[in-house]
């Protein structure tokens, strides 16, 4: 088994890459948004927690969501290995995920890092459009307000807090969270770096290569 975890501020292409390279390397991607709209739409004890918590504007606790990631990543489809999107967010969740995975004898082997600068951040977010339903993000120029997802088939639009002046304060939060989970994940020797200013196909192909270079230290 082969644990991955991408990280990048929003803009950094998180999402799109997690699932170039599951595809790839013939892993599972698990994206925590996903996570908690097929809870919430199985409708079961736990999915009912969730809905409660998303009605209501609020984040998922950390024990709700570790608790989704641990059973998916136990799945039997999962046995190959996963790419974690969006979770850990924190170091606190970090901390509480590496724990959680001890305890059925996994780790986290590699954590992923799309580093991109916060202008190029600020021009992607202030000109991308988003899917109303299902949240995909679409690059400027890929879409239009009259098009829809090809994912879902929703309909796309701006998001009100891509505004640039809105985008710059988001990236302030984000980045005083992400500074000391980047320090942890680099303490135990699992970070691997990668610049994410190229074409989306030139950033799969160096994060295919850099995890070559890495032999899993836990599976």
């Amino acid at each position: 088994m082969y644990n991955i975890v991408f990280l990048g501020a929003p803009g950094a292409g998180k999402g799109t890459q997690a699932a170039a390279v599951a595809q790839r390397l013939k892993l599972v991607h698990i994206a925590s948004g996903d996570l908690f709209r097929q809870a919430v739409e199985r409708g079961d004890e736990l999915g009912k927690k969730v809905k409660a918590y998303l009605e209501k504007g609020e984040l998922v606790p950390d024990r709700i969501t570790i608790q989704m990631v641990l059973g998916r990543i136990s799945a039997p489809e999962s046995r190959p290995g996963v790419i974690l999107d969006g979770f850990p967010r924190n170091l606190r969740q970090a901390e509480a995920l590496d724990k959680a995975l001890a305890g059925q004898g996994k780790a986290i082997d590699r954590v992923v890092y799309i580093k991109v600068s916060e202008p190029e951040l600020v021009r992607r977010l202030s000109r991308r459009w988003v899917c109303r339903d299902c949240q995909v993000p679409y690059p400027a120029g890929e879409a239009g307000v009259s098009e829809k997802c090809g994912r879902c088939g929703g309909r796309l639009e701006r998001r009100p807090d891509d505004r640039a002046e809105v985008v710059r304060k988001r990236l302030k939060v984000y980045f005083a969270e992400e500074a000391p989970l980047i320090d942890y994940y680099a303490g135990l020797d699992r970070l691997v770096e990668v610049a994410g200013e190229a074409s989306v196909t030139e950033v799969t192909g160096q994060i295919i290569s850099a995890l070559s270079r890495k032999e899993p230290v836990a599976g």
